[in-house]
């Protein structure tokens, strides 16, 4: 009789068992699909990130992306609570024989093992509508997207940068500021070096 008293204990405690076998594997795609963010958070980095300061208008940020990986990665858009409009940018030789700011169509592709440089003259990332003015000394926070569906947050300081000024359509520029809602891709740099940025 005692021993009889257990044995409709029995399939419930089976039933228990399957119930956690059961969540244990249903929860197994969710630490693999983390994982993988984070690899593709930690392809990339970027360093020596830098901000040209500016009091309105426009500004456009710097440094070096690196990739890590053994495959090539593409960085689609960038965001900043700076500015309310972000592009990739490129300068290539106008028809004028300028050197002209475009939309870099694609986004920019980082070699496997290699780097693109963000310089002035050169790749960029525009910031188009500043929300406040950008100081030297400032930290401006930065978020890359990649198409794989990767996030790589950064920070870049504010500098004082005279040279590489953006001059556009109305004659104005980075440092006089400028209504980013009329503004053409059509963009020309006064120099194609890349100085380094005063301290």
């Amino acid at each position: 009789m005692y021993k009889k008293s257990f044995y409709p204990f029995l399939p419930v405690l089976a039933a228990a068992a399957l119930a956690l076998a059961g969540c244990a594997q249903g929860g197994a795609p969710a630490s693999s699909a983390s994982a993988s963010l984070t690899q593709n958070a930690a392809a990339l980095t970027v360093s020596e990130p830098w901000v040209k300061a500016a009091d309105s208008g426009m500004s456009a940020a710097f440094g070096t992306i690196r990739n890590s990986t053994d495959k090539e990665v593409t960085v689609v858009s960038v965001t900043t609570p700076a500015s309310s409009k972000v592009e990739l940018h490129e300068t290539v030789m106008g028809a004028n024989g300028t050197m002209q700011m475009q939309a870099k169509q694609g986004g920019f592709v980082v070699p496997a093992k290699g780097e693109v440089t963000l310089e002035p003259g050169g790749n960029h990332i525009m910031l188009m509508g500043l929300a406040k003015p950008v100081l030297a000394g400032d930290e401006i926070s930065f978020e890359l997207k990649t198409s794989d569906g990767g996030a790589v947050d950064f920070t870049a300081q504010g500098k004082d940068f005279t040279g590489a000024n953006e001059n556009y359509s109305g004659g104005e520029n980075t440092k006089s500021g400028h209504d980013s809602s009329h503004v053409s891709m059509d963009h020309s740099h006064s120099e194609s070096a890349t100085p380094a940025p005063s301290k």
